[in-house]
């Protein structure tokens, strides 16, 4: 491996279709030679978010950050550290497992909601997986300054990229999420 894309943005390219990945946009959060992890930034998971709604008295959405290990949460926080095990993504966001910390700093008003994006599962590759998939045009890896990864983001996210980058993209922006039916 000569490449890290740790910090980079993955959106799936029309090649990737009906599984989670299709018309996904996955924050790469550590990318070494042992492999990759990552997490899906558009992917709303209903059945999650009712279990945790039932846990507060407000509205929370969780993600699927992808399909290994659904059982694991994980938090993508903006701001102020709660907790002393983190890793920093930015300057301003960092990611933690640390669910205690967490769901205490928003219940004593330390966090606001709005500053905390919660995951369920993440998105993994082994050594040089992630490589091979880019090199095979699974994956467009961008760098998009200033996104805001606790915002609530769905399919639109995707889209809005991909006519951002223009070109093919926009094509592929374009196109229905089945391609054989173009």
């Amino acid at each position: 491996m000569n490449y890290s894309y740790k910090g980079k943005i993955l959106i799936s390219t029309p090649d990737i279709s009906g599984d989670i990945f299709s018309r996904s946009v996955v924050l790469v959060v550590d990318h070494n030679e042992s492999g990759a992890f990552g997490l899906i930034l558009n992917k709303k998971n209903s059945q999650m978010s009712s279990r945790f709604k039932n846990f507060f008295e407000f509205k929370i959405d969780v993600y699927d950050g992808g399909p290994v290990e659904n059982d694991k949460v994980f938090f993508i926080v903006k701001g102020k550290k709660v907790t002393e095990a983190y890793t920093e993504i930015t300057e301003e966001f960092y990611l933690t497992e640390d669910i205690e910390n967490i769901i205490n700093a928003i219940l004593n008003h330390e966090l606001d909601i709005a500053d905390v994006k919660i995951f369920s599962g993440y998105s993994g590759w082994s050594a040089m997986q992630l490589d091979n998939e880019i090199q095979k045009k699974m994956w467009t890896v961008v760098d998009i300054y200033n996104l805001d990864y606790t915002l609530p983001n769905d399919q639109t996210l995707w889209k809005s990229i991909m006519q951002n980058l223009g070109g093919e993209y926009l094509l592929w922006a374009n196109s229905p999420e089945d391609i054989s039916l173009n």
